[in-house]
């Protein structure tokens, strides 16, 4: 009995045309891609999304220190570094994205230096940075500890690496098969959740890990029709009622503060 051939694993190639034609969060903004309009309406939906970066991570305490962005798309996050006064590097497996972070930081006259690389194997020293932020790369890559260890090579002993990963004990992942929604970037070649013990493992080569769950619901702009208005009107309002204390541990986001 002839079985079905095997399903060839995923490659970095396959992940950088992935990228090249997805560029996260391009699809909130009704103006061209590059212009100024186009780059302020990522950053406010960003971090409306995300408001909990703006509490956790220190966007401004890197003045005159190096920080590296892995994946970093847009530059939307290396644009806050930068802007701040930080020596701000940025990498991401997408020529296209790296285009875009530059238009970015030049319309903001902002300096940066800017390079597309694969996160598995930094073009940098060791320990060349005081700081870096891996906001959303490790689930997506094809070997997520190389990613990992990349990171904690590079950064500066005592310095600290920010990682955010996908909690598949979260909220967002049963609402999803419960509405039968998928999630954004679902048909990525590389998608993985992890539960935090599982995310503890990989960050076992740090001195000191503090993880925290976070992204909790928010206002969709992308989902429309009854299941949108349903989320929308209800589920969000409801579920950020409940005591925080209770549900905590379902945040979609693992975020990660890791100190070499």
């Amino acid at each position: 009995m002839t079985g079905r051939p095997a399903r060839a694993l995923p490659t970095t190639a396959d992940v950088r045309a992935y990228w090249d034609r997805r560029i996260h969060d391009l699809e909130v903004s009704r103006h061209p891609a590059g212009t100024p309009g186009f780059f302020a309406d990522l950053d406010e939906y960003h971090f409306d999304k995300l408001h909990h970066l703006l509490r956790l991570v220190d966007y401004g305490g890197y003045a005159g220190r190096r920080v590296l962005d892995v994946g970093c798309g847009a530059g939307v996050d290396l644009a806050r570094f930068a802007g701040a006064g930080a020596r701000a590097v940025g990498v991401d497996v997408s020529e296209s994205a790296v285009a875009l972070a530059r238009r970015n930081l030049a319309q903001r006259r902002l300096d940066g230096l800017l390079c597309p690389a694969d996160a598995e194997a930094l073009p940098f020293p060791d320990e060349t940075f005081d700081f870096v932020f891996a906001h959303g790369v490790v689930q997506y890559a094809c070997g997520d500890q190389a990613v990992v260890d990349e990171c904690r090579r590079v950064v500066k002993r005592g310095g600290t690496v920010f990682i955010q990963v996908y909690n598949r004990v979260s909220w967002l992942n049963a609402l999803s098969r419960l509405m039968k929604v998928g999630l954004e970037h679902e048909d990525a070649p590389v998608l993985r959740k992890y539960s935090p013990g599982e995310f503890r493992r990989l960050l076992r080569g740090f001195a000191h890990v503090r993880v925290l769950p976070e992204r909790f619901p928010v206002r969709s702009r992308l989902h429309r029709g009854w299941k949108g208005a349903l989320y929308n009107g209800l589920f969000v309002g409801v579920f950020n009622a409940l005591p925080r204390r209770l549900v905590r541990r379902f945040g979609w986001h693992l975020l990660a503060f890791c100190r070499k």
